[in-house]
């Protein structure tokens, strides 16, 4: 499904912080676009290049859609418009494209207005490739600005980080989030219970919860969630299992055993089914939080935030799935 080529509506105090750059004629040369996954930063760091790439920008600060530059970005042709990103999926970012991008930057721009270069993920970077990145904000060239967008922040060199101006996108509200999802989908909102479903599976993030709708992650998450309950009462191996779960999306299987694990806990508290990250799992989880150790639960929860951190690595995910489930099917057999 294509989004309309537009600003997002959860975007636009970010946008207007944007703007105001313009406004001043204090564009930045290096900028850094964070935020979590699925809250489009990309599509933001592309409004504001049309927008400085334009020769006649609206009022409003957006590009105008109409001039010889702004057909050029459409077009993906424009000449001071560069974007760096991995050749391959699940590739890095080589220092031959940065050595590259460094010798382009040597020539001046093409047209009168701003040159933009999009490095998007920045974390992708190697480090060959990212000590090079270094010599194009130590030494900036003329009308340049520099984007970098990443969703881990973390990963990139403190030195790069401290020459850069910072703009945060933020996790809108969950209400912002289902309404959108309904008319991207042209459902109703009020009656589709599957929207805020998906996006509490997507952590708030409309993009992903979109994503997730499109292709029936919510399917896949209650195959999963059948799955981990036939090992809590023994049905299932969790050796077998993880075998085939080493297979699936290890992030977002990580991030449903970790709200499973929460929801457990929060049950054991008696909190309201509302403020459960699966309030439609509710039954199953009440019953199940009435005859577990919480104190195993808090235990197994703090291995899946080791986990998580470690999916990074080149960690075999099958027996970190089995480290996960056996300790979970152990939970379950204490009782």
């Amino acid at each position: 499904m294509t989004l309309p080529n537009r600003l997002l509506p959860w975007q636009q105090h970010q946008w207007k912080y944007l703007c105001s750059y313009i406004a001043q004629k204090r564009i930045p040369q290096a900028l850094l676009i964070t935020g979590n996954k699925g809250l489009g930063k990309q599509q933001l760091a592309h409004q504001f290049a049309a927008a400085l790439l334009c020769a006649t920008p609206q009022a409003s600060g957006t590009a105008c859609g109409h001039c010889s530059s702004c057909l050029l970005v459409n077009a993906d042709t424009h000449p001071d418009f560069i974007q760096i990103q991995p050749e391959e999926p699940g590739k890095g970012i080589g220092i031959g494209q940065i050595r590259s991008l460094i010798s382009r930057l040597t020539l001046k721009p093409q047209f009168e207005t701003q040159r933009v270069v999009i490095v998007n993920p920045a974390d992708k970077m190697n480090n060959a490739a990212a000590n090079a990145f270094l010599k194009c904000l130590e030494e900036p060239t003329e009308r340049t600005s520099i984007i970098l967008i990443t969703e881990k922040p973390a990963k990139l060199p403190a030195t790069i980080i401290s020459r850069c101006q910072k703009l945060a996108v933020a996790t809108p509200d969950q209400e912002v989030a289902v309404k959108w999802l309904a008319e991207i989908l042209r459902c109703d909102a009020a009656t589709n219970k599957t929207l805020p479903l998906n996006v509490s599976l997507a952590q708030g993030a409309p993009l992903l919860a979109l994503e997730y709708a499109n292709d029936q992650t919510l399917t896949l998450r209650n195959e999963c969630f059948d799955t981990w309950m036939a090992i809590a009462k023994q049905l299932k191996s969790p050796v077998i299992i993880a075998e085939d779960w080493h297979k699936l999306p290890a992030s977002p299987l990580i991030f449903w055993m970790t709200s499973w694990v929460i929801d457990l806990i929060k049950c054991f508290y008696q909190a309201q089914v509302t403020n459960l990250y699966n309030p439609d799992l509710n039954e199953p989880l009440q019953e199940l939080s009435r005859r577990l150790d919480v104190k195993g639960l808090y235990k197994l929860y703090d291995l899946l935030l080791s986990d998580r951190q470690r999916l990074d690595t080149q960690i075999n995910k099958q027996l970190l799935f089995e480290e996960i489930l056996i300790q979970w099917h152990e939970l379950n057999r204490s009782k």
